[in-house]
């Protein structure tokens, strides 16, 4: 079993910036992949960004590339998304969730976490 808790979500202006953060239970972290996923009121949830157990590969949604980046501390169990240059496009719940899958490509994940919300103002 695999807990996640993500924070950091708020309200900002467009052009500005927010890093999220996941925090993880357990000592399988270092062995997991990691992932990001985001759902605007009325939509489908969507993947937004995934980074290998190492920290080595990363995988994005196109419209995210350049403005955002995933990373990982191992050893604080803990999974980033630093979201720069935002647009409210980009308004929705973010969620963490991890799979051990190694494969960044496919998005079903095993354990996710509660969201939080961004909101991007115009």
């Amino acid at each position: 079993q695999v807990q996640l808790v993500e924070s950091g979500g708020g309200l900002v202006q467009t052009g500005g910036s927010l890093r999220l953060s996941c925090a993880a239970s357990g000592r399988t972290f270092s062995s997991r992949t990691m992932g990001w996923f985001r759902q605007a009121p009325g939509k489908e949830r969507e993947f937004v960004a995934a980074i290998s157990k190492s920290g080595g590969s990363t995988h994005y949604l196109d419209s995210v590339k350049g403005r955002f980046t995933i990373s990982r501390d191992n050893a604080k169990n803990t999974v980033y998304l630093q979201m720069n240059s935002l647009r409210p496009e980009d308004t929705a719940v973010y969620y963490c969730a991890t799979k051990l899958s190694v494969v960044l490509t496919t998005y079903q994940y095993d354990y996710w976490g509660q969201g939080t919300q961004v909101t991007v103002s115009s």
